[in-house]
């Protein structure tokens, strides 16, 4: 089975970091093994001035990996990469990959609303599900709706779409 992937979207400052790290947290409660994505519209920094890794990157190189005991990371100097191009990169053996963002991916999407947003960012063929602390008041009839503090009961309904195996 391939690594299902679900893209968590939503207006800024909504939430959905939050909602992601309560996700990845249950699910690694549950035993899964989880990756995450976040997309930026900027650049990022994940190097420290000064560092080896930095001062590699600096003299050109177009890959920079630092491998540690439980850890490591790859720096890629590269044109901007669509969802699933990522995701092809990515250990095979995880049991779900969460982006954040990516809201034009071919992926289903959660959204997350804040108090005042009505105006959604995902097309309904797309939406999975809302996350609003206005639920279920605040969301449509037909598309499953939990709130923030219901983190365990999005996890039931991931697995129960056949996302997730636990």
């Amino acid at each position: 089975m391939a690594t299902s992937i679900i893209s968590v979207v939503g207006w800024h400052n909504v939430g959905k970091t939050t909602v992601i790290e309560r996700l990845v947290a249950e699910l690694k409660r549950r035993g899964l093994r989880v990756a995450t994505i976040k997309h930026t519209r900027g650049n990022f920094a994940l190097d420290q001035p000064g560092s080896d890794t930095y001062r590699f990157a600096q003299a050109g190189s177009d890959v920079v990996v630092i491998s540690g005991q439980d850890q490591i990371a790859f720096i890629e100097r590269r044109p901007e990469l669509m969802l699933d191009e990522i995701v092809a990169r990515l250990p095979q053996d995880l049991d779900l990959v969460i982006a954040e963002g990516f809201k034009r991916a071919a992926a289903p999407k959660i959204e997350v609303l804040g108090l005042e947003e009505d105006e959604r960012i995902a097309r309904p063929d797309e939406l999975l599900a809302i996350i609003s602390r206005r639920a279920p008041a605040g969301c449509p009839a037909d598309t499953p709706c939990f709130s923030p503090d219901d983190i365990a009961a999005l996890a039931d309904f991931l697995r129960d779409q056949g996302l997730i195996s636990r």
